[in-house]
């Protein structure tokens, strides 16, 4: 019998055309000061004005804070968010990517006393002080939909996640707008990364009705639409799918929770600097197949549910699932190794020991790994 399980979710979504608009109402007589946090790739792309023109209809003063790097240390957002104490904020909203989202969330319950580091070692510090939107300008990590944010941790060469129902969004726009010139690269990246939040969560030792439903439904809009939206500058409906299904998946993520693909990748974003995106899509397909025997039935659900052909056995429907998969992460480009960031053999040792130390995501993993199983995993992508 299933245990407790519960499901978590911002407090509104607004999703579809023109969907930005929802942010006059929700701002206007409401929110006087508006922090945007944001990076300079977005700003400099000009969509950011997407947003900044609705909040001027809103009447809010607006301060932007845009030298948000990707991937950030624990240290370095904290940098930022030092910066927005001094802001008198009483609404934060994040228009970006995953590093984007992660910062303001973290902005959004240290105002205190505690900063990230504290936060660290006891994530049940932070209590929100100030309500936050997030405005994805990818589709890919569902960090709008989550109450987690991850940063790195310099000195342990390692990115850790910091994990507080605080942090969940008061308010979610999906509008595919804000992904119409999203380019290729960080398109797949981030598609496939949500291919792995959608597969890893359905198959997570922790999986329950909620995150079912959530992940099966992200993966029939991911899996039919992530080639297209990447390679297609003009399939908005694909496009718009990819944001449903990363939102949908981010959500499975809050109910459920990632496995072996993403504790194996944040050694390779903490040391060596790989984009989280690329990292998850590099470990997606050694760590599905090393999963294959205690997750049949799961994958053999999955082909079933998007009618992938008419394969009979468990097995053989494992088999298409996984070769669909290999298949979108080959179109797409994704590199099979991690050769192109310079990561030396020499460093196996440490990348496993660094692996094994990721235990909340590892628990979740249906096939118990040991050190010799994730040393071969790193191997393969060596």
């Amino acid at each position: 019998m299933m245990g407790r399980y519960a499901l978590k979710a911002p407090r509104s979504v607004f999703c579809g055309v023109n969907s930005l608009d929802e942010i006059v109402p929700f701002v206007k007589g409401k929110h006087r000061r508006a922090a945007v946090f944001t990076d300079r790739g977005v700003r400099e792309s000009g969509i950011l004005e997407l947003p900044l023109d609705r909040l001027r209809l809103a009447d809010a003063d607006v301060e932007i804070f845009d030298d948000l790097v990707p991937e950030p240390s624990c240290d370095q957002a904290q940098g930022v968010i030092d910066r927005f104490r001094g802001s008198r904020a009483d609404l934060i909203i994040a228009v970006g990517g995953g590093s984007v989202m992660d910062v303001a969330k973290l902005a959004s319950i240290s105002c205190g006393d505690h900063g990230v580091r504290d936060l660290l070692r006891d994530p049940a510090l932070g209590k929100k002080s100030v309500p936050t939107m997030m405005i994805p300008t990818t589709s890919g990590t569902g960090a709008e939909a989550t109450c987690n944010s991850v940063v790195a941790v310099p000195e342990e060469e390692v990115k850790t996640g910091i994990v507080n129902d605080e942090m969940m969004a008061d308010a979610v726009i999906l509008d595919v707008e804000m992904i119409r010139r999203l380019p290729k690269r960080i398109a797949a990246f981030s598609g496939v990364d949500a291919l792995c939040h959608a597969i890893e969560c359905y198959t997570s030792k922790r999986a329950n009705p909620f995150s079912d439903v959530l992940a099966m439904e992200a993966l029939r809009l991911i899996l039919p639409s992530i080639v297209r939206a990447c390679e297609d500058g003009g399939a908005m409906e694909q496009k718009e799918a990819m944001l449903r299904g990363s939102f949908y998946a981010g959500a499975a993520i809050a109910a459920s929770g990632t496995t072996a693909v993403h504790a194996l990748s944040y050694p390779l974003g903490g040391k060596y600097h790989i984009p989280h995106g690329a990292a998850n899509a590099i470990m997606l397909m050694p760590v599905m197949r090393f999963n294959l025997p205690a997750c049949l039935v799961e994958f053999g659900e999955v082909y079933d549910a998007l009618c992938l052909g008419n394969a009979s056995s468990d097995a053989a429907k494992a088999d298409a699932l996984l070769d669909l998969m290999g298949s979108i992460v080959s179109r797409l480009g994704i590199p099979a190794s991690v050769k192109d960031y310079d990561v030396p053999l020499g460093d196996l040792d440490g990348l496993v020991a660094a692996g094994l130390g990721v235990r909340r995501l590892l628990s979740n993993n249906k096939r118990e790994l040991s050190a010799e199983d994730v040393r071969g995993l790193y191997r393969e992508i060596l």
